[in-house]
């Protein structure tokens, strides 16, 4: 190649540089684009742009040699992404367009030019060309409808689109009416285009169009033009023929972007809750928001910890310095002020006197004994509540009804409420394990919301069990989200249509829409613990668009949603538009579905979340904007319920409250036998609105006070566990639920780890955020699980007080030999661990620092690699122990080198599926939670192989835990390397417009663009005064190359001598 190229350059003869540029183009179009980029690094631009100077400049230039040469230069363009800086520099911009002016009557000549012009439009070479009246010199080539010189007319579509690239000319072109003449160009050629040959133009034109809307002032000139009801009437059209997909898309994206943003129906972005924080005034967290929200703009903010971002560049944010990465456990506060976290460890001060009694409540539950006294104090049961009308059947399902006496839990509406559980529980007879109705009504009396809650969700008074079948993954529909977005459009283009009435309001405390004011629409509510709806619309009959809340004293975070429905009609389908997401995707788009909960059937024995909804889809839909956040994402689904009248929940996840977690402590700590099993609730600490955050130690009691027996208790080694810092990812609470469970069990596993361990678990870090409906954080605005490298004592004392517990277990030599954060992971599927590895990092992060002289014990993967064996839902290949930079003041990172945990994790949960092992396809639910919960303990087993005590039970429940057998696993992950989804089917967003045509496409056009000199002079008649008329005749052009190239081209031995390509370039 370089050898033709320096003989090109120095061709004296018309035939020889002819013969070249042939070989040269064949040259070019065999095989992949390699020799080509080769050449472009080798100088090759440079000489072809040379080389069309030296050839144009003479008096008259030689087209039979200029044409072959526009035509590579074309091809090689395309594919060199400088080569509009390379233009300017050789002075071929203006060059071109000259060429291009002289020869608009020639088909052949002006499609070849224009390619070139299209090739060089870097935004400064538009701006160039623009100056230069280029745009004009363009668009006077682009005909109406013809079948004649269609690659040209494409050509010069093309140029005009690739000159809009810069917004002056984008301004230049709204300001000459082009914008309007190119919707009239595309009506044109879509009323006329009967036989669907000129798709490809049509396409162009629609490209032509997206990149003018690139700019406002191109926005606003296709809407004030009618271009949007043009789009939508042609599109019409499209989605009816076969053959015309390609043009549907683009037109519907083109619809997206030009739509005018429609606000939110909020009188502001803030949350709905508001909560003065300590050392603060009231309203002053709104001048905090500009971090908050505009970190919403980068993805990687929507779970950073859990959620790994796609688009991040990991060798400049994985962490280098040595320093940083070596452990120093040296605390954070006086040594003194750790002496506070001794009672945190009952068990290493109890002396186990009694072992025949009760297990002893610990002095710092105080509170139980207010609880105690609600549950003592029953309301006769004999003793009706007079509101109620004595005729009704409790079947008879009626949201007022649930809301007044049923599910009230405020000690004013405590009198009727006991009579009516008594009779709900007498007729129904529900049997939930680890569950009771009543704790949970007195419970809920103590959790303090900041609405002041009373009213308690059915699903979490009621209880919940797994569905018996598991649930696969829901199947996309082929273009759902083209067939939303379409439906988006013709709402804005035919408001008339659009009912748009408020029926659930969360701001307007006046009476919401009851059943006798809007008898056809479904009812909705949200005020009750970890609830999130803040305003229902009903825009069709059966449509209704859904605003989330943010989370509290904040204007951002909107993800999670937990709201009760009613009044529904059976058999219908509703579609719900919960319209104000903030996350960039989701697993929505990947066979995740929405939880239900039915009342009615929860009434009739079947208590469960079920995954429900089709036509599921989450997209960026129509622009809209509240306050400082520009635009949204939508998720909409489609719900079909089973029965009249009957009230259902629907969640993004199965939810689990915060009275659900302390009702399930307290029934865990009754259930036990306190001569085996040491269970201690204690308080942590007070959240900043007075709730507990409870810690809880689980470990084995020892056999007798004997000496030997209690310091074997006291010696064994810490585990610790938390939970639900983010109270969006209740998946996490259902993992550590079935932690919980199996560690109370008589499994002979879990009697030996609670011999091997003592635990300390804190199920609930964020138990404010959890309460008052929050997905990401506390009531601070700030996400916990970024303040452990220096937490606030009187903002984050739940962080505060667990960082100063572990300190304080350092500090009597007692660090934990392990530490595991629960978190839910909702971009990725399938169960994996994070942790942390000095000698990876480096290693991944392409440090000078020799890796094999450092030591590091490689234990950290341990638990990985047993999980990978005895947990279906496990990926060992999602695993990463990398420390990045932006990580470094999460749990993980801080507990891993502040107090020097090796094994410190967080473990994420799928809040979809598995795409490997026995769950591939299946869609997770709590049962498979609460068994990886599970799963993690037993896995703790490998770490104590050498001090448990072995016995015939214990090997037959843990063989393959303990590598005891040669049995083929039931699971195995290491085949599975879809660490990542794919690509949505649908392009989620829209504000991107990248080049539909590529080079493959091109390069047929310029293969094609040859013809005879009698066909040339036909071009000059018909392309009179630089238009062409309409004309129902096809004009192909026969492709045309030289065969003896080769033959006729020949090179002397000697000619190369001189040639130095020592250094790369041809001189």
């Amino acid at each position: 190649v370089l050898l033709f190229l320096f003989s090109f350059q120095n061709a004296g003869d018309k035939e020889n540089m002819l013969n070249i540029l042939n070989v040269l183009g064949e040259l070019m179009s065999v095989g992949t684009d390699r020799r080509i980029h080769h050449m472009i690094s080798k100088g090759g631009s440079e000489a072809l742009l040379m080389a069309l100077v030296n050839s144009t400049r003479s008096f008259t230039p030689n087209y039979t040699i200029l044409l072959p040469l526009l035509h590579l230069l074309a091809k090689v363009g395309y594919r060199d992404r400088q080569i509009g800086l390379k233009a300017q520099k050789a002075d071929a911009v203006l060059l071109v367009l000259g060429l291009l002016r002289q020869n608009t009557e020639n088909a052949r000549r002006a499609a070849a030019c224009l390619w070139v012009l299209r090739v060089f439009c870097s935004v400064t070479t538009a701006d160039l060309l623009g100056k230069n009246r280029g745009l004009d010199v363009v668009f006077k080539l682009i005909s109406p409808h013809s079948t004649k010189h269609l690659r040209t007319v494409k050509a010069a579509v093309d140029a005009f689109a690739a000159m809009l690239c810069s917004k002056v000319n984008c301004r230049t072109a709204v300001a000459k009416g082009y914008i309007a003449d190119l919707l009239k160009l595309y009506e044109d050629w879509h009323n006329n285009d009967v036989n669907l040959k000129n798709i490809p133009i049509r396409r162009a034109l629609l490209h032509c169009l997206q990149r003018a809307a690139n700019s406002a002032v191109g926005r606003d000139a296709l809407v004030a033009e009618g271009g949007i009801s043009l789009l939508f009437q042609t599109t019409q059209t499209c989605l009816t023929m076969k053959g015309l997909e390609s043009l549907a898309e683009p037109a519907i994206q083109l619809m997206r972007k030009c739509s005018p943003k429609v606000p939110l129906p909020l009188t502001s972005d803030k949350s709905a809750f508001s909560f003065p924080l300590p050392g603060r005034p009231v309203d002053d967290w709104d001048a905090d928001l500009g971090l908050t929200d505009g970190s919403l703009e980068d993805d990687s903010d929507e779970d950073v910890e859990n959620e790994e971002p796609d688009n991040r560049d990991y060798e400049d944010d994985l962490e280098t310095d040595v320093n940083k990465l070596c452990p120093r456990p040296e605390p954070d506060r006086p040594l003194e002020q750790l002496g506070q976290y001794l009672r945190l460890c009952p068990e290493l001060h109890h002396d186990f006197q009694d072992l025949d009694s009760s297990s002893e409540l610990d002095e710092s539950s105080d509170d139980d004994s207010a609880l105690e006294g609600d549950l003592n104090d029953e309301t006769p049961s004999d003793q009706r509540c007079s509101e109620l009308p004595s005729h009704r059947d409790e079947n008879h399902l009626q949201t007022s009804d649930f809301h007044k006496h049923y599910l009230n839990c405020s000690r004013k509406g405590q009198e009727g409420h006991s009579s009516m559980v008594d009779r709900l529980l007498e007729k129904y007879g529900i049997c939930i394990p680890n569950h009771d109705p009543r704790l949970y009504a007195a419970t809920a009396a103590n959790t303090k919301s900041i609405a002041g809650y009373s009213i308690l969700a059915f699903p979490d008074f009621w209880g919940h069990l797994p569905p018996q079948e598991h649930e696969p993954m829901a199947k996309r529909p082929p273009h759902v989200q083209r067939k939303k977005v379409f439906e988006d459009v013709q709402r804005l283009i035919c408001p008339e249509d659009i009912i748009n009435k408020v029926i659930f309001d969360m701001d307007d405390h006046s009476p919401q829409c009851s059943l006798d004011m809007c008898p056809s629409s479904l009812h909705f509510f949200s005020k009750f613990e970890s609830g999130n709806l803040r305003k229902a619309i009903q825009v069709h009959s059966h449509e209704y668009d859904l605003i989330l809340n943010a989370d509290v004293n904040s204007s951002a975070h909107c993800q999670w949603f937990y709201f009760e429905v009613s009044g529904m009609v059976a058999g219908v389908p509703y579609r719900f538009n919960i319209i104000n997401c903030e996350k960039g995707n989701s697993q929505y788009n990947y066979g995740m579905q929405p939880v239900l909960y039915s009342v009615r059937e929860a009434l009739e024995g079947r208590t469960h979340w079920v995954r429900t909804g089709s036509e599921i889809c989450y997209y960026r839909p129509i622009e809209s904007n509240c306050g400082q956040k520009s635009s949204f994402y939508t998720l909409t689904f489609t719900v079909t319920f089973h029965h009249e009248d009957d009230v259902c929940y629907l969640a993004y996840h199965y939810p689990y409250t915060y009275t659900t977690l302390q009702t399930h402590l307290k029934i865990l700590e009754k259930s036990v036998d306190p001569q085996k099993v040491f269970f201690r609730q204690q308080n942590l600490c007070d959240t900043l609105a007075g709730n507990s955050c409870s810690l809880v130690t689980i470990t084995a009691c020892p056999t007798s006070r004997a000496w030997k027996h209690l310091h074997q208790l006291r010696n064994r080694p810490c585990v610790v566990l938390t939970a639900r810092v983010h109270p969006g990812e209740s998946n996490a609470s259902w993992v550590l639920k079935g932690t919980l469970e199996f560690l109370c069990s008589s499994d002979p596993v879990a009697e030996s780890l609670r011999e091997a361990y003592i635990f300390k678990i804190i199920p609930m870090l964020n138990p404010d955020g959890v309460i008052n409906g929050n997905n990401r954080c506390s009531l601070t605005a700030e996400d916990l699980n970024r303040q452990w490298l220096k937490p606030d004592p009187n903002l984050s004392p739940t962080i505060y007080h667990t960082k100063g517990f572990l300190y304080y277990l350092n500090s009597i030599g007692r660090t934990p030999l392990v530490f595991c954060d629960y978190h839910g992971h909702s971009r990725k599927k399938n169960v994996f661990l994070y942790g942390c590895s000095m000698k990876e990092t480096l290693w991944q992060s392409g440090s000078p620092i020799n890796t094999a002289t450092l030591k590091e014990d490689p234990g950290y993967r341990t638990i990985a690699k047993a999980l990978d064996r005895i947990a279906p839902a496990f990926s060992f290949n999602n695993c990463n122990y990398l420390v990045e930079k932006s990580r470094a003041s999460t749990a993980r990172v801080v507990v891993w080198r502040e107090i020097g945990v090796l094994r410190s994790y967080t473990m994420e949960s799928t809040y979809n599926g598995c795409n490997q092992g026995i769950y591939k396809g299946l869609q997770t639910g709590t049962r498979e939670l609460e068994e990886m919960g599970m799963k993690f303990s037993q896995s703790l087993l490998t770490l104590r192989r050498n001090a448990i005590h072995y016995n015939s039970r214990l090997i037959h429940h843990a063989s393959a835990l303990l590598d005891l057998d040669d049995r083929p696993l039931d699971h195995k992950s290491n085949n599975c390397f879809e660490d990542d989804e794919p690509p949505c089917m649908e392009e989620i967003e829209y504000s991107s417009c990248s080049d539909p045509f590529g080079a493959n496409e091109l390069d047929t056009e310029v293969n094609g663009n040859t013809s005879s000199e009698e066909e040339d002079e036909e071009d000059a008649d018909i392309c009179r005064n630089g238009r062409r008329h309409n004309d129902r005749k096809s004009h192909l052009f026969p492709h045309y190359l030289k065969q003896d190239a080769l033959e006729t081209l020949t090179i002397k031995g000697g000619q190369c001598n001189g040639v130095d390509i020592s250094n790369g370039y041809l001189y």
